[in-house]
């Protein structure tokens, strides 16, 4: 991440606590992009024409949902692409329960500079790689309508930011941070853990993780597993995701983790000894002491 150029004037205040995750996809890119800009609030609101407040307010994400004339006012001065910011932008506004019509009329001056956009070629590259696997992850936590925003909501934010994440130290490791944070975003937590959904009954490789354990052979114990999978450290979770529940091969979870084979394999390990610990083995029937 390029460090943030000093500027004049008052420090942008935090985003709202309460923002929702919808608002936050596009509202944190766009920040970040104007803390690296250079520009103040002053320079900004003059170039957009809004007042210094109310362009502090929506960077804060406070206040009524902006329209779309004024976020693409923003992104025509910070130089950000159109078309992925509009995607994020509408599919926030609905979840904030605008209606189509709003949505619309806030889109008919700027519809055109909008559409036919296309992504960088190497982020096209880069999602048709990876695309498959995103999808494989999300199904775990989510339904099919919430797994396919997720994913999209993923490869638009990447947009957003490939620069960043090209200058980064591992483009894929960056791709999968926001993956994942998407995913989470959207996902149902039990005691500040995210709960497995009811599609990891369906992955392919369950009874491989049943057979790991060596401890599960009912729907009720079951439910146990995903319990106490949700209690390992993220890193730890998301490789017996991936390598259990949706039985991607071992090359491919490095590749898409951005971690050597050998962390893989020791997270993989010490998840498979947490689980084995905290299942119960079932009771004998019959067994004496």
């Amino acid at each position: 991440m390029r460090p943030v150029p000093a500027r004049p004037g008052r420090k942008l205040g935090p985003i709202a606590q309460e923002l929702s995750s919808a608002h936050r996809a596009w509202l944190d890119p766009m920040r970040e992009t104007y803390l690296h800009s250079g520009l103040t609030l002053s320079e900004l609101s003059v170039r957009v024409r809004l007042a210094k407040s109310k362009t502090s307010e929506l960077l804060r994400g406070i206040g009524l949902y902006p329209r779309w004339e004024i976020i693409f006012s923003l992104s025509r001065e910070l130089k950000m692409p159109y078309w992925p910011l509009y995607r994020l932008w509408r599919q926030a506004a609905l979840e904030a329960h605008k209606s189509r019509e709003w949505v619309d009329r806030c889109t008919e001056k700027t519809a055109l500079m909008t559409s036919h956009a296309a992504p960088p070629l190497d982020h096209r590259a880069f999602r048709e790689l990876v695309e498959s696997f995103y999808s494989l992850y999300a199904q775990v936590f989510l339904d099919d309508e919430q797994r396919d925003i997720a994913v999209s909501d993923t490869f638009d934010i990447l947009w957003l930011r490939w620069n960043d994440a090209l200058a980064s130290p591992d483009t894929r490791r960056f791709a999968w941070n926001v993956l994942r944070t998407t995913v989470m975003a959207r996902t149902p937590h039990v005691d500040s853990r995210p709960a497995l959904g009811w599609a990891a009954f369906d992955t392919v490789a369950l009874q491989s993780v049943i057979a790991a354990a060596d401890r599960v052979d009912q729907i009720a114990e079951t439910l146990e597993l995903f319990t106490a999978m949700s209690r390992l450290p993220d890193h730890q979770l998301d490789v017996m995701v991936l390598r259990r529940l949706c039985g991607i091969p071992l090359e491919d979870v490095c590749a898409l983790l951005g971690i050597p084979p050998a962390t893989v394999r020791s997270d993989e390990r010490h998840a498979v000894h947490f689980l084995e610990s905290v299942i119960c083995p079932p009771e004998t029937e019959g067994k004496t002491a």
